[in-house]
């Protein structure tokens, strides 16, 4: 009997119709499509403008195209996971809400909030499930409405951010081919440079946060890029090193999209060539805990049974990390 390991079997995804593009920036901020191209690579972003919706609604769009995709039977779900930074509400899961509609009735559920490093720690989460032999269908969605906590006048956070969902199913596989070992980590200190400063149990809304605009996400630009370079680069290293992989054996870079030049530095820093490095940046912006379900999804045509994956992120908090895969399946 092989090894189990955790791998990815199907794919979904989810964008909201209404495209903020950098031109109508330009008419709210003081900024110019080329500031934007030229510091970013974002050229426009997906925003959910439907009322009384939340990520849960992205979640839901996301898992139900992956069971319209594969014809899978929702009750066979064993877990969901949902892996977001912006959860419907305080206090009820967003994931046990979402495995009602999809109609996992048979699933239990949580949400995993790590930032933009959430898509990988539920990934992790779901191959230590599959690799117990407990459980054989883990769904994970990476899903955040980020538009609900952007200040659409402070130009420095309403240019990055954008709304989506990606969700996978993760199956028991003995071929050798799935997760083959991560290496995730995180630094409490960093979570004063990338924060939304209210609304949580430290300091509970009020008239003052509202007031004073604590219910938006507030960033430490410079620090965050010089953090997010360095990091999420060197556990991308680390991992080839510790499993022997050159550069040519990677066949594809999925790095979370906060930012073309992070991408491209850490692309560099392992020697990848630039037709190996998934990007969609310019279309969604950042998208939080969905960016890399959301690349999975764009170049599933692509990807071939065997292919060799690092995937990548770093997040607030601060959290990043690596995963090494190899793909499963022919689209």
């Amino acid at each position: 009997m092989g090894k189990i390991s955790a791998a990815i079997t199907a794919i979904g995804a989810y964008v909201p119709d209404f495209v903020l593009t950098n031109n109508i920036l330009e008419t709210m901020v003081d900024t110019t499509d080329e500031w934007i191209t030229t510091r970013t690579g974002i050229k426009e972003r997906r925003i959910l403008k439907e009322k009384n919706k939340g990520t849960s609604f992205l979640a839901i769009n996301a898992a139900n195209n992956l069971i319209q995709k594969t014809g899978l039977d929702p009750k066979e779900i064993d877990l969901v996971i949902v892996a977001t930074a912006t959860p419907d509400m305080q206090a009820a899961p967003t994931s046990v809400f979402v495995a009602s509609k999809i109609g996992a009735s048979n699933a239990f559920g949580y949400d995993l909030i790590a930032a933009c490093s959430s898509f990988l720690y539920a990934a992790s989460a779901a191959s230590g499930y599959i690799e117990s032999g407990k459980y054989k269908k883990v769904l994970v969605i990476g899903a955040d409405m980020n538009s609900s906590m952007i200040d659409y006048t402070d130009r420095k956070t309403c240019i990055i951010f954008g709304d989506g969902a990606g969700a996978v199913l993760f199956e028991p596989n003995k071929e050798g081919f799935g997760i083959q070992d991560e290496y995730l980590r995180s630094d409490g200190a960093g979570r004063e440079f990338l924060q939304v400063p209210a609304g949580g149990s430290l300091e509970p809304a009020s008239e003052k946060t509202i007031k004073e605009k604590k219910h938006f996400v507030y960033q430490d630009g410079k620090t965050v890029f010089k953090w997010a370079v360095s990091n999420m680069a060197d556990v991308c290293e680390k991992l080839m090193n510790r499993n022997n992989l050159a550069n040519s054996d990677i066949d594809w870079l999925v790095a979370h999209q906060a930012n073309k030049r992070i991408i491209d530095a850490t692309a560099n820093r392992i020697k990848l060539e630039k037709e190996k490095v998934m990007m969609n940046i310019e279309r969604y912006g950042n998208t939080t805990s969905a960016t890399i379900p959301l690349l999975l999804n764009d170049y599933e045509d692509q990807l071939r049974k065997g292919d060799k994956l690092i995937l990548a992120a770093f997040g607030g908090g601060f959290t990043w990390g690596s995963i090494y895969l190899n793909w499963a399946y022919n689209n």
